[in-house]
């Protein structure tokens, strides 16, 4: 038996039957929420870092959290953490991986590199350079020939992580990022990404018990996303593929048998779940994206403005806007805002409303006091994700019934 062929062997035995560490990358504000979708998934020492959590789990349990995870933008697994202070060191330390355990010769590879460290002067393209020869090098000496780099689709995606002197090395089971859940096909103007949108909805409370209303729902991403977690439809059950699906120790008995079981947790919808768009367009795309997720039955979808708009169910309801910010549409944010606050107040009293917006100051004007304020990240933008209690009649009759009762 060739001896590369016995390392790769005995190295998929030992990885099935045993934990090792993990790490889900994420979106600023979202640590904490990733953090218990991982709890409640199984996951084992669960640890919050800066738009990361860290956690151990088997095999298994990295295929179950790249189809499950919401608020998870990819899954990556440590193989060396070590210190570096310099390029030679970086060199070294790559080259004592086994590399031929990940790559063949004839498979392609793709490095990403994130460098914040006073001993690297060099930017992280040049890190990225570095590493691929080091890893170019260990082929070429021990097999003379190296696997080359693809990197739009590469079979293996490394990363370089070096934080002051501290490198992580680790290897990327999801390949495209996990907000790509595999619906979205018709899009508006900057349109909220799915992880944000699933961290929104899981930070609301919202559990499917509850109606949930999105007002100015674009292409219908909160929607979806609410539709997900009220039905438990796992995150990227729709993605046709996985980066760890081209792993050498990939399993793909014991990753249907997850997937299945996890089909077999999708519940039924027990509540109302609406979306309201003035742009008729958008409403088309909104459509268009809920039947390629399968969900076109469960959630409707009308040509309203929200301005014109009155609350037509009944029970509990959670309204979540991602309105227009002024750095998408040009709009008289004073005017907008303050009817936004009108309309809650006038027509949707006893609900939960929750605005996600960029435009701090713009929040002044909806004239209602917010229960909560979290900062959140929207791409590039500092944002505010705040909440409104909308009691029927005034604040004080709410707490001088609740004294009576």
């Amino acid at each position: 038996m060739p001896v590369a062929f016995y390392n790769v062997l005995l190295y998929k035995i030992n990885s099935m039957a045993k934990d090792f560490s993990m790490v889900a990358t994420t979106l600023f504000g979202l640590e904490g929420v990733l953090s218990q979708e991982l709890q409640q998934l199984g996951a084992k020492n669960v640890k919050e870092g800066i738009r990361n959590v860290s956690f151990e789990g088997d095999l298994g349990f990295l295929y179950k959290a790249n189809l499950s995870l919401r608020t998870a933008i990819r899954i990556l697994k440590p193989l060396k953490k070590t210190r570096v202070y310099d390029e030679k060191e970086l060199y070294q330390q790559i080259q004592r991986i086994k590399w031929e355990r990940y790559l063949d010769v004839d498979s392609t590879f793709a490095i990403n590199a994130v460098v914040n460290s006073k001993h690297f002067t060099t930017n992280s393209h040049y890190i990225s350079l570095k590493s691929k020869d080091a890893i170019a090098d260990y082929f070429r000496h021990k097999y003379s020939k190296r696997p080359n780099v693809d990197i739009k689709n590469p079979d293996v995606r490394i990363h370089i992580h070096i934080q002051k002197e501290y490198l992580t090395i680790s290897i990327d089971s999801s390949g495209d990022s996990l907000h790509k859940r595999g619906y979205r096909t018709a899009t508006n103007i900057a349109p909220i990404n799915e992880v944000l949108a699933a961290g929104m909805v899981l930070l609301s409370g919202f559990t499917g018990d509850e109606n949930f209303i999105d007002p100015m729902c674009g292409s219908g991403t909160i929607l979806i996303e609410a539709a997900m977690i009220a039905c438990n439809i796992p995150a990227n059950i729709n993605r046709k593929k996985f980066a760890f699906e081209n792993w050498k120790d990939y399993d793909e008995e014991l990753f249907f048998t997850i997937h299945d079981a996890l089909l077999k947790r999708i519940k039924s919808l027990h509540c109302k779940i609406m979306g309201f768009d003035k742009a008729p367009s958008a409403v088309r795309k909104a459509k268009q994206n809920l039947i390629n997720a399968n969900l076109e039955e469960f959630v409707g979808v009308h040509h309203v403005n929200f301005f014109n708009s009155k609350k037509e169910v009944f029970g509990n309801t959670i309204i979540m806007f991602n309105p227009p910010y002024g750095e998408r549409l040009s709009i008289n944010t004073e005017e907008f805002y303050k009817n936004i606050g009108d309309t809650l107040k006038n027509h949707y009293s006893g609900s939960v409303a929750w605005i996600i917006t960029s435009d701090i100051q713009a929040l002044k004007h909806v004239g209602l006091r917010t229960s909560k304020r979290i900062p959140l990240r929207n791409a590039s933008l500092d944002c505010r994700f705040v909440k409104y209690e909308l009691y029927e009649g005034t604040r004080k009759a709410k707490y001088l019934n609740n004294e009576l009762n």
